[in-house]
């Protein structure tokens, strides 16, 4: 059975109507009172009463504390998400449900966040889900058939490095699980197209945030991905970008007018110079020297991601490759792979990304060779990043076996 109205086993029929028993007090102010709405909990939950009521009543207090019942109509996000942060909702799956669009290459999430709070973002995707709920709400009168699940299209093309940034992936765990806690059975089915290779790093980086219900939602389609959507969405209501025929009234192709297109942020939108970070460890280079941090990569796809900042003074940095773990080598003696260059990171905290074509010992590499007067003091975090079909990324440096080496040396 599938816990749906009209397809409930007994159990299910008698868990209903014990939990809308038990829900009596809150009923009233609830979105909506009929059996549909109510069972989306309680298959949340895995028909577990107590459980979903929780849930429920944990999902009210949210509503008041952020004041959805009038986010629409009373709040509007700030003018740089709603220009620069792509993505809307276009057109209806071939069963009626209303299709949301979210176009990943093209976003600035750095520029988005050093020009809006967090809290705006996650408001606006709160938005976002009201906005759907009620467009789901509208499909049912027009159509006289329950809706009340979304399909999403996430076109992540130009996936690259700078949406891996950290704050960025913290706070889109936030919102999806923002999202699995408060619109539960909201989603359909999701299509993945045009998945670059780092895609694998990206999902494994988010997909803890999921319920296993809503990973088997998740589909990563490959290069016959137009002929999967027309299966799901009839060619009217699919933008033509996509392999529909659906246009804006000027003919634009990418329907322009209801799915936002974006690109780099104007740094005329800057609020902040730079994002407030956690470090995981902290390291003192002496004047004249340098020091030596070994993460050995065992498989080719994984991304080595650093933030850092210094006290008073800049820094050297740099990354380089070697055959083995544990043995110091200069670093004329190593190959370079990602130029050593003094940052001003005393200043503007720096962060970066690397994707490890190949196997090999990396080694991150803080230079105060030229300094003849000032030792350094380093504030950092390093993590390894792995593909999804790896195992669960880590974090504070190491070795995918999770080992650390870490040398220091005179350069």
């Amino acid at each position: 059975m599938s816990g749906r109205v009209g397809d409930l086993s007994p159990k299910q029929a008698e868990a209903l109507q014990q939990f809308r028993e038990r829900i009596q007090d809150i009923l009233p102010q609830l979105p909506a009172q009929h059996d549909h709405f109510l069972l989306r909990w309680l298959r949340a939950r895995n028909f577990n009463i107590q459980k979903s009521e929780a849930m429920l009543r944990k999902h009210m207090e949210f509503r008041k504390q952020t004041k959805v019942d009038s986010i629409i109509t009373d709040w509007r996000p700030p003018e740089v998400i709603e220009k620069y942060l792509s993505g809307g909702m276009c057109g209806y799956d071939r069963e009626g449900s209303p299709i949301w669009y979210d176009v990943i290459g093209p976003v600035d999430p750095k520029g988005l966040f050093l020009s809006a709070s967090k809290q705006d973002f996650i408001k606006s995707k709160i938005r976002d889900c009201e906005m759907l709920q009620k467009e789901c709400t509208l499909q049912t009168q027009r159509l006289g058939k329950n809706i009340e699940a979304i399909t999403m299209v996430y076109d992540v093309e130009g996936l690259g490095l700078k949406h891996l940034w950290k704050p960025a992936i913290e706070t889109y765990g936030e919102i999806l699980q923002m999202f699995e806690d408060n619109y539960p059975e909201g989603l359909k089915r999701l299509f993945v197209i045009k998945a670059p290779k780092l895609f694998p790093v990206a999902f494994n980086l988010v997909k803890h945030f999921l319920s296993e219900n809503t990973r088997q939602k998740i589909l990563i389609l490959g290069a016959n991905w137009q002929e999967i959507l027309l299966k799901y969405i009839d060619p009217e209501e699919l933008p033509m970008v996509y392999g529909g025929k659906l246009t804006d009234p000027d003919g634009d192709p990418r329907c322009r007018t209801r799915i936002n297109h974006v690109g780099p942020v104007p740094t005329s939108y800057y609020v902040r110079d730079h994002v407030k970070v956690d470090y995981d460890q902290c390291l003192s280079v002496s004047r004249g020297s340098s020091k030596q941090l070994d993460y050995e990569i065992l498989f080719p796809g994984c991304v080595l991601r650093w933030q850092f900042s210094t006290e008073g003074a800049d820094i050297g940095f740099g990354v380089f490759i070697k055959a083995k773990m544990g043995e110091w080598k200069k670093a004329a003696q190593m190959e370079e792979v990602v130029p050593n260059q003094r940052y001003n990171s005393h200043l503007v905290p720096e962060d970066g990304s690397l994707t490890c074509e190949r196997p090999g010992v990396y080694v991150l590499r803080f230079d105060n060779t030229y300094s003849f007067f000032q030792a350094k003091r380093i504030s950092f975090s390093v993590e390894v990043l792995l593909p999804d079909h790896l195992q669960t990324p880590q974090t504070n440096g190491g070795s995918s076996k999770d080992k650390q080496a870490e040398g220091s040396s005179q350069s």
